[in-house]
């Protein structure tokens, strides 16, 4: 049956049945007219010239369109229209409101095909835009991981949230880009395009230059410069780093910004455990013996050591002495005397 078959396909001088010859319908029936009348005059043998100059076409099947991928996307079209038609005059459950409407009152998400009404959809992607979650508009089905497309959320919420959800929608896809940064300029603000392996910055609205790193004006190689606040960070990142981390930071700030961030960490820890600071002007100091009243080595100002109160400067040791005051008779108290602590006498 195969033989039969390649055989009536040659004769009818075709190649697959799916390829169609291009050709108008009154082309197709003017050339099966001269091929019957120079058949009969042949008494069935070869073809006319002109038959052999041009080419048969197939006369069961002739296509008119411009080209092949116009003609798929037509039935594509045809069948997404005939898709909606049936979707809009079915009955569907809403499993946000848990009342039936008709689908033209319905959207359903593309991927999962889950179908929700459009009113609630409206109330759910409005909380989300403004609550900046542009991300997050996926179905409200648990565990499900279809999302919204634009041109869903387009139509159901208006121009003002619609224009917010694109642009942090088109910001949240920059962040993700690791050779995007926005320029520092707090009137600028826009994105620039880092080359590959340059920690420079230049943005085109400004056209000013910066490190990407720092966010500070380009310094060229010279090491990023640390504030007094950053260093605290910067040596709780250096702690917790690899070795290929401590190496970057190593190059991105510098060993001695390092060495003086682990420096700085590490005096302050201890003046933390070791030392008080004066309630006037906030200096660092350290007890190492005497009485309760101190004197602050930055701005001369007394004050009590047990609970941090300033002291009058003409008599200060009637915090001490008023049965008033909290640490009444206390002007010794945990004080180190001959190798014994002095304690305050409880009185039964």
């Amino acid at each position: 049956m195969q033989f039969l078959k390649e055989e009536t396909l040659a004769y009818l001088n075709i190649v697959s049945p799916f390829e169609l010859t291009m050709g108008s319908q009154k082309k197709v029936q003017r050339r099966m007219a001269q091929a019957s009348s120079n058949t009969e005059l042949d008494f069935g043998g070869a073809t006319g010239s002109d038959i052999d100059q041009e080419e048969v076409v197939d006369e069961r099947a002739v296509q008119d369109v411009e080209s092949l991928s116009s003609l798929i996307q037509e039935i594509l079209d045809f069948d997404q229209a005939q898709q909606i038609k049936c979707f809009n005059s079915k009955l569907f459950l809403c499993n946000i409101c848990f009342c039936e409407k008709l689908g033209s009152e319905c959207m359903y998400f593309l991927e999962c095909r889950h179908v929700y009404c459009k009113a609630c959809l409206k109330d759910y992607f409005e909380i989300q835009i403004r609550d900046g979650q542009v991300q997050c508009l996926n179905c409200p089905e648990p565990k499900c991981p279809s999302v919204a497309t634009p041109g869903q959320v387009k139509e159901l919420v208006e121009a003002e949230l619609f224009a917010r959800y694109d642009r942090l929608l088109l910001q949240s896809t920059l962040d993700l880009m690791a050779d995007v940064v926005y320029c520092p300029r707090p009137s600028c603000q826009l994105p620039v395009m880092q080359e590959p392996g340059s920690t420079m910055g230049i943005c085109s609205s400004c056209n000013f230059a910066f490190c990407s790193l720092c966010r500070l004006t380009y310094h060229g190689v010279s090491p990023c410069k640390v504030t007094a606040e950053k260093l605290i960070d910067l040596r709780n990142e250096y702690l917790q780093a690899d070795e290929a981390n401590k190496r970057f930071l190593e190059q991105r700030y510098g060993k001695r910004v390092i060495q003086k961030a682990l420096e700085e960490m590490e005096s302050k820890e201890w003046l933390e455990k070791n030392s008080k600071s004066c309630p006037c002007c906030g200096t660092p100091i350290e007890k190492l013996d005497g009485c309760n009243k101190m004197t602050c080595t930055g701005c001369m100002q007394y004050f009590c050591w047990i609970c941090m109160g300033s002291l009058s400067r003409a008599n200060p040791y009637k915090h001490f002495t008023d049965p008033a005051s909290p640490c009444f008779n206390r002007l010794f108290h945990a004080v180190d005397v001959n190798g014994d602590i002095w304690e305050d006498e409880i009185e039964d």
